[in-house]
């Protein structure tokens, strides 16, 4: 064992690597110990060895491109703490390891073991102590030990994978994992020894298969059912969402490249492209989680992912009810009101739950009804037999063939649906959206972003003006009060609960202005001692119209839940 020191210029120490094998290769290609940046620096440039006789240090460029005391070398040693190693500028030092056993060198080595761990230019008190500021902009630091070896496995795999021509395009998903896990154990099998021993094998193979053929560190993440949301800030920086609360995660990327490589096995199946071109793309995974990603030049510090995780087991109305996003009586309202073909919006902040709402109340729609879902990213899951799917479509790489929203939601029309649902409505698409609700296609769900439902009739007017259409804000109002039924307010609390605070019946237009009732509410009354808010929910005492209309017709309605 021994450590190899790199420092600047100026003899400001940069990193200090702990080398637990007999060699330690030095260059900018990821599978080097020690990977260094800059257009001097060859991808395999140097290798420091250790023998019976010292520390040794190699010229791998062929053209003695390492200097040593001022002289071009191609191979020196025994390395001494005089010694002045230069490689493209960053001063280098190697030196026994803090932990290893002088009796491993030889007698005239003994009287320099405590000199070796002396940095050129820099104290030797000064070596053990702590740097605070590290060059980024220098070296490429690999974290830990565990970077490397995933790098120099994975980067094997690929060679191996090239070499025997495999074609995975002919092989499913199981089909290409047990492929590849075969792969990477001969692959770890052939290192033998110089895999350090405190490695594990097993777990080195899973992470090189998850970053092979999965999303790398991720798909722990995605396995774990409490998180909720996962935000990759830079690649060693992964933020989780759990109850309700961010923490910054353990789990990290080795690289950026990793990260990218992420986002395109994400992207890729769904015909998306991200690129320098297009560095913005919305899509989702196999489960319907929904997935943003945003690369340089735009994000400045490296590729960045965020994943909004839909649970594993699709939720019912009762799940929310335990959860106390809403009660029973609420449940049956917002039943009622969807058999009985009311059109309804839900309303909400980002991340207040709008999506997974939407999924509850769809399955209260009776399977006998054609359903046609128009959405940017397909999110939903509805289980009803007799459903047509539509997806929005980007453009290309010429800047062609974009279908957005709106011109699905048109073409809906024309699909003869019962009910019309649209994942969410945020921009032109809000006009043709109500006029299919104004004619004839009642019961359409959709949902939109606003703090209250008042602020929603304002938003929607906005969106409405978006398409273009010179349409009098009074004409938008009538429209509005005349197509919407109903609107459900979904709140994100500062505890991460997640909580429906109005189910508000729209009535009418009265002096130009659109009049609202509250049927329910939630009523905060502070917080409980662990910081989690405390309310009730509780009805109005209102008595929505279209409820007095189903009881003029005789049919069964239950009162009470207003009581």
């Amino acid at each position: 064992m021994f450590d190899v020191v790199v420092n600047n210029a100026k003899g400001e120490r940069l990193q200090n690597f702990h080398c637990p094998v007999a060699e330690c290769t030095i260059g900018k290609a990821r599978d080097n110990f020690v990977q260094l940046r800059g257009w001097k620096v060859a991808p395999h440039h140097a290798e420091i060895h250790r023998t019976s006789e010292g520390l040794f240090i190699e010229d791998k460029t062929g053209q003695k491109r390492i200097e040593v005391n001022g002289v071009d070398v191609d191979h020196h040693g025994p390395i001494r703490s005089s010694d002045e190693i230069i490689i493209a500028g960053y001063h280098i030092q190697a030196g026994v390891s803090a932990n290893a056993k002088e009796e491993d060198y030889d007698e005239e080595d003994d009287s320099s073991f405590d000199d070796m761990k002396t940095v050129i230019g820099v104290p030797s008190h000064a070596v053990l102590e702590e740097s605070e500021e590290l060059s980024k902009t220098l070296i490429d630091l690999q974290h830990n030990e565990k970077f490397k070896w995933r790098n120099r496995v994975h980067d094997e795999l690929l060679a191996a994978m090239d070499l025997r021509r495999t074609d995975i395009s002919s092989m499913d998903e199981d089909k290409l994992r047990k492929h590849v896990a075969g792969m990477i154990k001969e692959i770890i099998e052939e290192m033998g020894d110089k895999l350090p021993g405190d490695v594990d094998r097993n777990q080195l193979a899973n992470e090189v298969l998850n970053e092979a053929v999965g999303l790398g560190p991720l798909e722990r993440l995605l396995d774990d059912d409490s998180v909720t949301e996962i935000m990759v800030n830079k690649f060693d920086e992964i933020y989780i969402e759990q109850s309700g609360k961010l923490t910054l995660s353990d789990i990290t990327f080795s690289s950026d490249d990793a990260v990218m490589t992420a986002i395109e096995r994400i992207v890729s199946p769904l015909g998306r492209r991200i690129d320098e071109s297009s560095p913005m793309v919305d899509a989702r995974l196999k489960d319907g989680s929904r997935v943003n990603a945003i690369i340089p030049p735009l994000a400045l510090r490296g590729p960045c992912l965020t994943i909004r995780k839909f649970a594993k087991q699709k939720l019912v109305a009762q799940d929310l009810v335990n959860f106390g996003a809403l009660n029973a009586n609420m449940v049956n309202f917002l039943e009622t009101a969807v058999k009985n073909h009311m059109n309804i919006i839900i309303s909400g902040g980002t991340g207040s739950g709008k999506t997974t709402l939407l999924n509850v109340l769809s399955n209260f729609i009776p399977p006998s009804e054609r359903i046609v879902t128009v959405e940017d990213a397909a999110e939903l899951k509805l289980v009803q037999p007799h459903l047509v799917s539509l997806e929005a479509r980007p453009a290309n790489l010429e800047g062609k063939g974009a279908i957005p929203i709106r011109d699905l939601v048109k073409n809906c029309l024309r699909m003869r649906p019962d009910r019309i649902v649209v994942g969410e409505c945020r921009g032109g698409e809000t006009l043709d959206m109500l006029q299919a609700m104004n004619t004839g296609h009642d019961g359409s769900l959709t949902t939109a972003h606003a703090n209250t439902p008042r602020d929603l009739i304002a938003r929607i007017e906005v969106m409405v003006m978006m398409s273009g259409m010179d349409l009098p804000v009074s004409a938008i109002r009538e429209m509005v009060a005349s197509a919407i039924h109903i609107v459900v307010q979904q709140t994100r609390f500062s505890d991460g609960s997640r909580r429906v605070i109005n189910i508000t019946e729209i009535t009418g237009v009265e002096s130009g202005i659109v009049s609202m009732q509250d049927i329910f509410r939630y009523q905060q009354e502070g917080f409980d001692d662990k910081g989690r808010v405390k309310g009730h929910f509780e009805a109005t005492g209102a008595i929505p119209h279209f409820y007095e209309e189903m009881r003029q017709r005789g049919l069964p309605v239950d009162m009470s839940i207003f009581s």
